[in-house]
C-alpha cells in the first residue's frame, strides 16, 4: 500500500498495535518516520526499532512498550495535527503544550524532529506533526 501520508500511516500502525497488544509493528522506512521513531524511542514511548528488508522494500520493526501485568500500552494516544491538506504551524512563542506537559507534540523544524520541549529551549518553531501520551 503506497500511502501518500506516511506519517499517519505510521502513527495508525503502531496505534492498531498498541490496541491489540502486539510486540512490534511495521512501518515503510523514510527519512521522516526513521526520524519521528527516534525521537519516540528517545522520549520512551517505543522500546526501540530497526530496519529490515532490502531496498525499496526497507522498512521500520518498531518495538513496542507495554507496562504492568495486563500490559497496558505506554502510548494511550496518537494524534496526527498537522495533515498534508491541512499543514499547521507554530512558531516558537506558541508552541504546544500537550496535557500541561504529560504528553509531547513531535515538531518537525529547521533543525531536524524534536519534540516541542527540545525546540523550546533551541528557540525554533516549526510544523507540528502530531500529539503523543
Amino acid at each position: 500500500m503506497a500511502a501518500n501520508d506516511t506519517i499517519s500511516d505510521m502513527l495508525t500502525r503502531i496505534r492498531n498495535a498498541c490496541l491489540v497488544r502486539h510486540p512490534q509493528t511495521k512501518v515503510p522506512t523514510t527519512k521522516m518516520t526513521r526520524n519521528i521513531a527516534q525521537v519516540l524511542k528517545n522520549e520512551g514511548f517505543i522500546e526501540d526499532f530497526e530496519e529490515v528488508g532490502e531496498g525499496i522494500c526497507k522498512q521500520l520493526l518498531i518495538s513496542l512498550k507495554y507496562k504492568g501485568k495486563n500490559r497496558q500500552p505506554i502510548i494511550q494516544t496518537l494524534k496526527r495535527v498537522s495533515k498534508p491538506g491541512l499543514r499547521v504551524y507554530s512558531n516558537r512563542k506558541e508552541l504546544p503544550r500537550v496535557l500541561g506537559g504529560i504528553g509531547v507534540a513531535i515538531i518537525s523544524t529547521s533543525q531536524g524532529i524534536m519534540t516541542d520541549r527540545d525546540a523550546r529551549q533551541k528557540g525554533v518553531g516549526g510544523e507540528v506533526l502530531c500529539y503523543v501520551w
